[in-house]
């Protein structure tokens, strides 16, 4: 599938750009392009909500609707401006296409080298901004096997909080390491909505934190430039093998 650019003009500095929106991987390996709506307002973000960083596209060669990343646009001036989608509509008289079932846990955690390999290789997203690497994480949870990823929540201090169906997940986009507290927050969270918890940082973990979550089972990932989360310790490495 090619992608080709569309014009967008800068509300705020009436700066013009070309945008070509990224592609991600369907669940049936066909690239997925969010079809933008050309001739539609451009608008710079100033709040951030749930609802806002996610937008349903539909595969072209399977059918299936999923949920991806809202498109953004940095422009010069400073402005981020989201770039308008065009909603998906089911036919007339056509069901929606069914969310694929979420896999059930396995009876016991395989070992690597002797795991099942039913996903296709992940798809990663080069990371330039933190949003890039929240969207990393999301796609990431979702290659692993998890449903209905909701969005990205700021947290203070540090960190953005990304959910879906049974997991929660912390992302430090910043370059500074992941902190004890950070994990142990997480590792809170998680036990109070009997979820699991799952770190990803760019710039590592510091000693305590480390050893923490090794004590608590907390799976931790470090996302390299290319995007693709990197396991740190034995509970990601496990994460991994079961799926």
């Amino acid at each position: 599938m090619t992608k080709s650019g569309v014009p967008v003009r800068c509300p705020v500095c009436r700066r013009d750009h070309v945008y070509a929106p990224p592609s991600y991987p369907c669940a049936c390996g066909a690239p997925v392009v969010p079809p933008v709506a050309r001739g539609a307002t451009v608008l710079p973000v100033t709040d951030r909500t749930w609802a806002d960083e996610w937008v349903t596209v539909r595969c072209r060669m399977c059918g299936r609707r999923g949920q991806w990343p809202q498109p953004e646009l940095g422009c010069a001036c400073g402005a981020v401006l989201r770039i308008p989608v065009r909603s998906v509509q089911a036919p007339s008289g056509t069901p929606p296409t069914p969310a694929p079932p979420a896999p059930a846990p396995p009876a016991h955690i395989p070992l690597p080298r002797t795991a099942p390999t039913p996903r296709p290789a992940f798809q990663p997203v080069p990371v330039r901004t933190a949003r890039d690497a929240v969207t990393v994480a999301g796609l990431y949870l979702r290659w692993l096997g998890y449903a209905e990823i909701r969005g990205a929540v700021k947290r203070a201090p540090s960190g953005v909080r990304v959910s879906a169906r049974g997991v929660i997940a912390l992302v430090e986009p910043s370059v500074q390491p992941t902190s004890l507290r950070d994990v142990e927050c997480l590792w809170l969270s998680a036990m109070s909505d009997s979820v699991t918890c799952v770190c990803f940082s760019l710039a590592g973990y510091e000693e305590r934190a480390r050893a923490r979550a090794d004590a608590l089972s907390v799976p931790l990932f470090v996302i390299d430039l290319t995007g693709t989360p990197q396991p740190v310790n034995s509970a990601a490495t496990e994460l991994i093998a079961a799926g």
